[in-house]
């Protein structure tokens, strides 16, 4: 390829440094899409004569049919996917081939067909997140009213169920997808046709491939095209905070697995057994989860780093712009479909859940609220009123519900035995009706919106 500018060919190491065919080959559907709209592009203008495109599309046809049968190999002397598909067409179709690169560059080739793969990524991951929101949703459902401690600190805090807390992952996952959607809004113009960075003087169409490919339209600027990886970075960030979500609530299952808490049953498939102790039930799956949210984060910080003070337009350090997204994409599918068959099949233990919401005081701010409410005092001196009597109870080593009406008198005179009905962690659930509560009839409204968002209703 450098033939007329070089007398001598690349030394071993920059012809391997030089070489992205071993990652990049993955672009290879994107390039071959790419290319034949570029073609049919060339033809429809009359830049190459209708026989040179007709022959260059039906050989572009062939390197896919054995792209896909074979796969694409990797000579690093054809340094990408690019020079690999074109040399390939040379073979097949003779010099007519050379015609295909008329009118673009290798700079505006590889930000369309990085552009393509990132919306595909878009997409598939898309449809994971949803069929994970069907999980939540459908294990909500089973536990609308299951009572469990919420947590605050990690310490038990007032009581929740077990359908509200899944729910809150349900709209983690929402913001989720609003992400990855935004960021696919984004990145949807198409650059092809801005060359190696300032157009061409060709008479191009570059609304026809914009069209041809799905995009919205095509790129305002050409140096702003082949240079920009926003949206690289923007699947990334979106990625590394859709790995975050998915990895507290693996942490969550880890903590409930363990037989201090004993919350929850692993099922076979997503756990693990141990080489020496023949009784473990290893939680695997979600600590590779969790796992796998620290080097999606890391990819995001490498492509960061990688972009950091690049100079207009395009600068080989770009190569290294697929590796993190590649890695971060297989590893977020990964996690979202491990999290999604861990939640389908899990085995909750609703009994644990509410012996723990009971043992630690969790509905002493509904004794705070009752003495607001029939007391008439402000909550301030509820508040110190309630620590009075959970030290009581504390100190007997009773629940708040057990004190005796004499007790509760001495604690204060507006404190009565009528308390006790607001004091069960039921009560504590059912009076939670503020929008976004964790009532059980609130739940089960938020599982029919969800519902009706998940086209399942």
């Amino acid at each position: 390829m450098w033939g007329g500018r070089f007398a001598e060919g690349p030394a071993a190491v920059m012809r391997e440094i030089n070489a992205s065919i071993p990652f990049d080959k993955r672009l290879w559907q994107q390039d071959i899409a790419g290319s034949r709209a570029h073609v049919a592009m060339l033809g429809a203008q009359g830049i190459v004569s209708p026989a040179d495109a007709a022959a260059i599309a039906q050989g572009l046809n062939d390197v896919a049919a054995e792209y896909e049968a074979n796969g694409v190999a990797e000579n690093l002397a054809l340094e990408d996917i690019h020079m690999a598909t074109e040399a390939r067409l040379a073979e097949l179709i003779g010099p007519t081939a050379g015609r295909l690169h008329t009118a673009r560059s290798r700079n505006d080739q590889v930000a369309t067909d990085f552009r393509l793969w990132v919306r595909d990524a878009v997409d598939q991951v898309d449809l994971g997140l949803a069929a994970f929101q069907r999980a939540l949703v459908g294990r909500a459902d089973e536990h609308a009213a299951s009572v469990m401690p919420g947590f605050t600190h990690l310490q038990v805090a007032q009581p929740v169920t077990l359908g509200h807390h899944l729910m809150a992952y349900y709209e983690m996952v929402r913001r989720d997808r609003s992400r990855f959607a935004a960021a696919r809004g984004r990145l949807n113009e198409c650059p092809l046709g801005s060359a190696a960075l300032a157009g061409t003087g060709f008479p191009i169409d570059r609304f026809a491939t914009a069209e041809a490919l799905g995009f919205d339209r095509p790129t305002a600027n050409s140096l702003d095209a082949v240079s920009d990886r926003d949206f690289a970075l923007d699947y990334l960030m979106a990625a590394a905070q859709a790995a975050l979500h998915l990895s507290r609530l693996a942490e969550e299952i880890i903590i409930w697995a363990s037989q201090p808490y004993g919350f929850v049953r692993l099922p076979d498939a997503y756990s693990t057994g141990s080489s020496i102790m023949p009784q473990k039930r290893n939680p695997d799956a979600a600590e590779l989860v969790r796992g796998h949210s620290g080097r999606i984060t890391g990819c995001l910080m490498a492509l960061m780093m990688t972009m950091k003070g690049l100079p207009l337009a395009y600068s080989k350090d770009m190569q290294n712009d697929k590796p993190p997204v590649f890695e971060a994409h297989d590893l977020l599918a990964l996690s979202i479909a491990a999290m999604t068959g861990m939640i389908e099949t899990i085995a909750f233990v609703p009994e644990r859940m509410r012996a723990a919401a009971e043992a630690g005081f969790s509905t002493a701010t509904d004794l705070a609220d009752w003495l607001v409410r029939e007391g008439g005092i402000p909550f301030r001196e509820a508040h110190h009123i309630t620590g009075a009597a959970v030290k009581r109870a504390e100190a007997d080593g009773i629940a708040l519900a057990a004190l005796s009406d004499a007790a509760l008198n001495t604690i204060d005179p507006r404190l009565d035995g009528r308390v006790r009905a607001a004091l069960t962690v039921d009560a504590s659930v059912a009076s939670r009706q503020s929008h976004g509560g964790t009532a059980p009839a609130r739940v089960r409204g938020a599982i029919a919106e969800a519902k009706q968002q998940l086209g399942l209703a």
